[in-house]
């Protein structure tokens, strides 16, 4: 799931901050080895935190349904997780990084929610909005001077990119198939003969009463 979050940030900033041939997107890890062999206009979206979003987090199973309604299996719900992303710009002028950084914070603001057309696949079978937020100050526990620190490089201007995603959980529960037919058995009253067999009443089903 976290590979497609990745190619869906990478569409979004490719539609607007930084078009098909002016440069690329990436989510190496921008050390002075990766900074030194850079040769041409640069996005770098390094994924540096994941962890789950414990508010979001829900009890017991949900079930799946058919077209029809009719329960085919149940699951776990998912959990949801924050993959938190130090964007960059990398280019040979400050003004240009600038340049790049304004036009992807552009591109990200008017996104609460990760645009549908950028969900992947995957995600759309949840069937709920995947939220996303730009240069909200990180928590205290995490220093961006930390981590360009751990990272060996040297600070820059960087924008704070967190899209929080659904991630399934298994098991998951077969259930059996549905009753259709149900055996009703009527018997006569004492001291009337030959109306004890049992009939059987085969009852419509869901498919059949709607037609």
């Amino acid at each position: 799931m976290i590979h497609e979050i990745d190619e869906a940030l990478r569409r979004l900033l490719r539609g607007g901050a930084l078009p098909e041939g002016t440069g690329e997107v990436v989510f190496e890890a921008p050390t002075r080895d990766w900074a030194a062999r850079r040769n041409t206009p640069t996005l770098n979206a390094y994924l540096y935190d994941i962890r789950e979003d414990v508010a979001r987090r829900e009890r017991g199973a949900y079930a799946e349904r058919d077209e029809n309604g009719v329960v085919l299996r149940r699951r776990q719900p998912p959990r949801w997780f924050r993959l938190s992303y130090l964007l960059t710009a990398w280019t040979s002028r400050p003004e240009d990084e600038h340049r790049l950084l304004s036009g992807a914070l552009a591109c990200l603001l008017p996104h609460e929610m990760l645009p549908q057309e950028s969900v992947p696949d995957a995600l759309a079978a949840f069937r709920a909005g995947i939220p996303l937020t730009v240069a909200v100050p990180p928590a205290e526990s995490r220093s961006l001077a930390d981590i360009w620190s751990a990272l060996g490089g040297e600070l820059k201007p960087s924008l704070d990119v967190v899209i929080t995603t659904p991630f399934p959980v298994t098991p998951v529960y077969d259930v059996a198939p549905p009753v259709t037919d149900a055996m009703i058995t009527v018997r006569g009253r004492d001291g009337v003969p030959g109306d004890s067999r049992p009939r059987t009443l085969r009852t419509s089903t869901r498919r059949e009463a709607a037609k």
